[in-house]
Parts: C-alpha cells; sequence; structure tokens
C-alpha cells in the first residue's frame, strides 16, 4: 500500500464518501475502506482516493487498511455486531499507531437506552475510550436523508404525507454533507476535538408537520403529518423488509423522540467549518430531482 494520511470506513456511505469528496478536492491523501470492487468504489479511484477491501470484522483486514494513517473515520452500519467492529478496529489502530480516530455514534446513545443499537452505540463509544485512542465522538440527530429514503420518500411523493409515531417532538434534521464537512475538519487536525463528544444538528428545530412544511415550500405542494401508533410504524418497518433488530432500534427512539432526546440545533458544524449546515428547504432544494423521480 502506499503511504496515505486519512483513511475512511463506510466509504461509499453517506458520511463517507462525502468526508473523500471534501477530503481529496483540497488534495489531502486519503486512503478508502469498501467491501467490495463496483462503480462507487471505482467512482472513488476518481476523486483520487486510494481504495481498499476489507471487512471491518477482519482484524487482519483492518489492520492492514490502517498501515500508515495518521487519522481515521470509524463508521458502522446498525446491525448487532457493531462492538465486535468497534473493538478491532481500536486494537488495529493501536497496532498501526494511528493519531485520532472520529466515531460515528448517534443522539440516542446512552447508557439507559432501551434501543439495542442505541446501547450498544453509547457502549463502543466506551471500548474506543478504553483503547487510549485520541477519540472524537459525534451523535448526530435523524440525518436529513431520512427524507429521500425510498420507503419515506414514497410517501411524501405518492400521499403527501409524513407518517410517523412521533407525537409533538422536535429536532433540526442534519445532512450528511454537512456533517462529513465537519468529519473532514476534524480529521486534519483533531488536537483541539480529543476527547470531545458533539450532538450533530442542523440550524432549526421543527416538529414533524414543520418538517412536512418545509418540504412543501419547495415541492409547492401541500405535505402533512400524519401521526401514526408505534404498531402502525413497526408493522410497515417490517413490511418494508427491514430487518427486526433495526424494527427494535426505530421503535425505542420514537419514543425517544418523542421525549426530547433528539432536540437542539447546531453549536459545532458552523462554529469549526464556518459554514452553518444546510436547512430543509436547502436540503430538498439540492435533492430535488429525487423527488422528481
Amino acid at each position: 500500500m502506499t503511504q496515505a494520511t486519512i483513511l475512511v470506513t463506510g466509504a461509499t456511505g453517506f458520511t463517507g464518501r462525502q468526508t473523500i469528496e471534501i477530503l481529496t478536492a483540497k488534495g489531502v491523501p486519503v486512503r478508502a475502506l469498501v467491501h467490495k470492487e463496483d462503480e462507487r468504489s471505482a467512482e472513488l479511484r476518481a476523486l483520487g482516493a486510494e481504495v481498499v477491501l476489507g471487512d471491518l470484522l477482519d482484524l487482519n483486514a483492518v489492520r492492514s487498511a490502517l498501515e500508515g494513517i495518521r487519522t481515521a473515520y470509524f463508521v458502522y452500519p446498525i446491525t448487532p455486531s457493531l462492538i465486535d467492529a468497534t473493538a478491532r478496529f481500536a486494537q488495529a489502530a493501536k497496532e498501526a499507531g494511528v493519531e485520532a480516530v472520529v466515531n460515528m455514534s448517534q443522539i440516542s446513545a446512552r447508557r439507559e437506552a432501551k434501543s439495542n443499537a442505541a446501547l450498544d452505540h453509547w457502549t463502543a463509544e466506551r471500548v474506543f475510550d478504553w483503547s487510549g485512542l485520541a477519540m472524537t465522538h459525534l451523535r448526530p440527530t435523524y440525518f436529513a436523508q431520512w427524507l429521500i429514503y425510498p420507503h419515506f420518500r414514497s410517501h411524501i411523493m405518492e400521499k403527501g404525507e409524513i407518517r410517523l409515531p412521533f407525537g409533538d417532538g422536535r429536532h433540526a434534521p442534519i445532512a450528511a454533507e454537512d456533517q462529513a464537512r465537519l468529519i473532514a475538519a476534524i480529521l486534519e487536525n483533531p488536537k483541539q476535538h480529543a476527547g470531545k463528544t458533539y450532538t450533530l444538528h442542523g440550524p432549526t428545530e421543527l416538529n414533524q408537520q414543520g418538517v412536512a412544511d418545509a418540504i412543501g415550500e419547495v415541492l409547492g405542494r401541500k405535505i402533512r403529518y400524519q401521526p401514526i401508533s408505534l404498531e402502525e410504524y413497526k408493522h410497515e418497518l417490517l413490511e418494508a423488509g427491514l430487518p427486526a433488530f433495526m424494527v427494535q432500534h426505530l421503535g425505542e427512539v420514537a419514543l425517544d423522540y418523542q421525549h426530547g432526546v433528539f432536540e437542539g440545533e447546531d453549536t459545532i458544524i458552523g462554529e469549526v467549518t464556518g459554514q452553518a449546515p444546510m436547512s430543509v428547504q436547502a436540503f430538498v432544494t439540492l435533492h430535488r430531482g429525487l423527488f422528481n423521480s
């Protein structure tokens, strides 16, 4: 492998891909860890990233990917193997002499979480902390990208509604693009962020009807929030093919949402990057083509 400064895992995902785009555009050497060779990995090479194959559960593959790396971004899907992946990544990073790691957690991560995934994220944070690595933990609220997930987007486009069991809860949707700007900034200059945990939010806190109104403002049509029961929500998620682990997580964090766990507005992205995160209107405008398809 050639020498690289920064390793990005989840390289074809929302935050990983955007982080790579930002860093390579600045000429920063980046190594992208991917699961397989496909058109997405080819696109990363075209951006100027060094692409390596590996599974985060494969200790030797992770150790190889981390050779010569100064800082790294760790992100893992919501599955039951998060803690295993975290422990192996932490061990490999220690062996490789990595200076600092940015860890993607979630805002619902806490000791008392009822979601198995949220509790796993809290535990994974502790595993990283025990490793002695210089860590920065990121805890985002709901991604603005939720609005463009096929199941969610189809309800908006076909029925003109957002169907969720979120009650009167509020949050400020945060775009992956804005999270990536912060991730890239920390990876380049990690020292002042070591030992910190940041919650990530968009600029303006909204209830679900407020989110619907913001979408409708851009699309030029009325969108309404349709509150549904938790049981309806879980049934729809299972019907959409989501695994039981994810459905348990989403059901519990829906209750967290009702109780204010996801609330807040940006206090760090604008400060660190010099650019405030985008509003829901700006996000929908950016991804307008998806709402026309």
